[in-house]
């Protein structure tokens, strides 16, 4: 992975916590990620006529793609309505890198090198000590949380290599991208309708802007990373994208003055460590 890369990914991971942390929307998670989803197509749509149209064979990895992220959002959701989403989703994103791993290893038929996966070893445990805060909670976890959290990893790591394999394949990453948020929009949209009625529209009109401020920076972030994918092995810019959660533990820490405890500082130096050893890789 080249500094440019790396950096480029790491710059990603961070708009993905400044956003998470800037953006508070009264809606349900239902809604909420539609909205983003929605913010993400239009942006998107903008860009449809300078890009090409992906060829024949680039279809059903955008087809596929959607239908993984329907899949994320709906074990997302769950995860959220399991009432132990503090916990839940920290592990799914935990685990998803290591997943990613695998399905790159035997799918992709790329293998990470020895350095680069100690890196991913270690992002992937100091994102889970850190989410767990040591272990707070855990005694509140239940079967059907942690089934959420693991079917939503899985869908992670499906579309992350679908899309890494997907954005390799086309013209441009950007191509890929601009026409892969335009038809997840576009089925986020029609799922909207066909689960909350028609009379959700007005209720999602009403935060465009938000939607289509979530929906630049998450759309940028992502795009960052399916370029990324064009240029370095796909496990290791998955675990790269992981540091967000180290962004948004300094935010909370400088900007919202939240305790810096021995847990967080752990988690952080094992996550540090993973960075150092996936650019050493």
């Amino acid at each position: 992975m080249t500094p440019f890369v790396f950096m480029a990914v790491l710059a990603a991971a961070a708009m993905h916590a400044i956003w998470n942390a800037l953006v508070k929307v009264h809606l349900d998670r239902f809604m909420s990620i539609t909205l983003m989803t929605l913010g993400m197509g239009v942006a998107a749509l903008v860009c449809l006529p300078f890009v090409e149209v992906p060829k024949a064979e680039v279809w059903p990895y955008i087809i596929a793609s959607v239908i993984f992220h329907m899949g994320y959002r709906t074990f997302l959701i769950g995860a959220y309505q399991a009432g132990d989403f503090a916990q839940t989703y920290p592990l799914a994103r935990g685990t998803a890198p290591l997943l990613s791993a695998l399905g790159a290893i035997f799918l992709v038929a790329e293998t990470p090198a020895p350095v680069a996966i100690v890196g991913i070893v270690l992002l992937c445990a100091g994102t889970l000590v850190m989410s767990f805060r040591g272990g707070a909670h855990l005694e509140k976890l239940n079967l059907r949380a942690v089934g959420y959290a693991l079917g939503t990893s899985i869908f992670i790591a499906s579309y992350t290599l679908s899309d890494g394999s997907g954005a390799r394949m086309a013209a441009t990453a950007s191509s890929y991208a601009a026409w892969l948020f335009v038809c997840d929009a576009a089925w986020a949209l029609v799922l909207c309708v066909i689960f909350r009625g028609p009379g959700s529209l007005p209720v999602l009109a009403r935060d465009w802007k938000t939607g289509l401020f979530t929906g630049v920076l998450s759309g940028a972030a992502y795009w960052i990373a399916m370029w990324a994918m064009t240029k370095a092995p796909i496990a290791s810019v998955a675990a790269l994208r992981e540091t967000s959660i180290l962004f948004a533990m300094m935010i909370s820490v400088f900007a919202l003055g939240e305790k810096m405890t021995g847990w967080r500082g752990a988690a952080a130096l094992s996550i540090v460590a993973g960075v150092i050893a996936l650019r050493m890789g």
